[in-house]
């Protein structure tokens, strides 16, 4: 493991966790912050294509290509609303610790990643510790602050969010589902580099419908601010472009770069509190600190197994 492959790493924990901040900062609603982000990642992707050999996929895998990136969309416009209702610094431990769980259930069911009952138990114990995690990260030392509804929703929201993250995970991955080749149209092996533009394109297409179903209430296309999202695209570009660099066996590998990226989380937290004021108590800070701490180590468990 060379130096120059953790500084790669490293981007994508600078990126996804400045990520949330920035687009918070730049402000509008979640319809400006998604065509922003996306039209920002489109630009940067068809860059990468034209100064790289990675190929534009086609047939299935541009279509699975342009699901994934759809189900993204989708996700983050979860994650959206829930910063505009309880602010990104408890919305993103909540976010991770669900994709740590569907991702992992995904693979050890569906693509047989956890082989033993052994690893099975494991896993399941450190998905409990996930959610014991991101449930210390919205303790509250003061009850009568909190805005009980206002959290459910953002939890819900959430939830919900979550299918979105699992079909941008789960689409790139048909070729691997043997299980599923009676009833899935079957592609050649694509790289997450391949895979890549198609997905800039399913992200933007989803926020481009996702402005036209609001264009009652704004026209998101006019408006400065959805133009001033796309500094956050680029965060989440690069982000996701380092990411699949250092996820490469000649320089992190998958396992490892997965769980470095996944320290994003704490990056995304810290600056929600300090950089946009979403205040929390000494107490509150310990126990979000614990919380994030047992996210990583539980994330790492189920990567390891």
């Amino acid at each position: 493991m060379s130096f120059e492959a953790i500084l790669i790493g490293l981007i994508p924990v600078i990126g996804w966790g400045l990520f949330p901040t920035i687009s918070s900062k730049i402000g509008g609603k979640p319809t400006n912050q998604i065509f922003g982000a996306t039209v920002g990642t489109l630009i940067f992707a068809i860059v990468v294509l034209l100064f790289t050999k990675a190929g534009f996929p086609m047939g299935w895998n541009l279509v699975y290509g342009i699901l994934s990136g759809m189900g993204w969309g989708f996700g983050q416009i979860m994650a959206f609303k829930g910063y505009s209702l309880i602010g990104s610094s408890r919305v993103m431990p909540i976010t991770t610790a669900f994709q740590l769980i569907v991702t992992a259930l995904w693979g050890a069911f569906a693509l047989s990643s956890w082989p033993g009952i052994g690893h099975k138990i494991i896993g399941i114990l450190a998905l409990i510790v996930i959610i014991i995690g991101a449930t210390l990260t919205t303790w509250s030392q003061n009850k009568e602050n909190v805005d009980k509804g206002a959290l459910k929703k953002a939890i819900i929201l959430q939830l919900i969010g979550v299918i979105g993250y699992w079909l941008y995970s789960a689409a790139p991955q048909v070729d691997n589902l043997t299980w599923a080749k009676g009833f899935l149209p079957q592609t050649a092996p694509m790289s997450g580099m391949q895979a890549f533009l198609p997905q800039a394109v399913g992200m933007v297409l989803m926020a481009v419908i996702y402005g036209l179903m609001n264009m009652k209430k704004e026209n998101v296309f006019a408006e400065a601010v959805s133009y001033k999202q796309i500094i956050a695209g680029f965060f989440f570009a690069v982000a996701a472009f380092s990411y699949l660099i250092a996820a490469q066996p000649t320089m992190l590998g998958l396992s490892t770069g997965f769980v470095l990226s996944q320290v994003s989380v704490v990056v995304a937290t810290l600056t929600g509190v300090y950089f946009l004021h979403q205040k929390k108590t000494p107490k509150e800070m310990v126990a979000t600190l614990i919380g994030l701490a047992l996210i990583i180590a539980a994330a790492a468990v189920t990567v390891m197994l």
